[in-house]
């Protein structure tokens, strides 16, 4: 009596995956119709964060393969000349504009820190609008299936 009920149990689960494996995978229809503004805050923050650091090591290691081909060298010996041949005296010549580490990696960090407020603001400024948005025409529908 045991033994039949559990072969019927067997019958019956392989007939369900068979005929659920038949329909094809399963789909859900989902409505997005709002964003947590702080989840978005957090998230694009962190981001941001990641990004600056790239910037500034990419910034870093592209000024050092230059420094090292010369190119800095050679552009500050121009700009010199360059104040020379103008007509400006010796200290002039020894106050003017230079390329150096500290001026270009300075500038990628401070451009790199205002890209993270203004990433951080406009995302989460985003979506608020999306929240507005979507009270208004219902949000994005989505489709959700499992893999075939």
């Amino acid at each position: 009596m045991g033994a039949a009920r559990v072969s019927e149990a067997v019958r019956s689960a392989r007939s369900t995956v068979s005929s659920a494996a038949a329909r094809g995978p399963r789909r859900a229809r989902l409505n997005l119709k709002r964003i947590d503004p702080w989840s978005v805050m957090k998230f694009s923050f962190a981001v941001s964060i990641v990004l600056f650091i790239v910037v500034v090591v990419a910034t870093s290691v592209l000024y050092l393969a230059l420094d090292t081909m010369g190119v800095w060298t050679s552009v500050n010996d121009s700009l010199k000349d360059l104040v020379n041949a103008s007509g400006g005296s010796e200290a002039a010549t020894a106050n003017t504009f230079r390329i150096t580490a500290w001026g270009v990696i300075g500038t990628s960090m401070l451009i790199g820190a205002v890209n993270v407020v203004l990433f951080t603001a406009l995302a989460t400024l985003g979506a608020f609008i999306y929240n507005v948005c979507a009270d208004l025409v219902g949000g994005i529908e989505l489709t959700l299936a499992e893999r075939d």
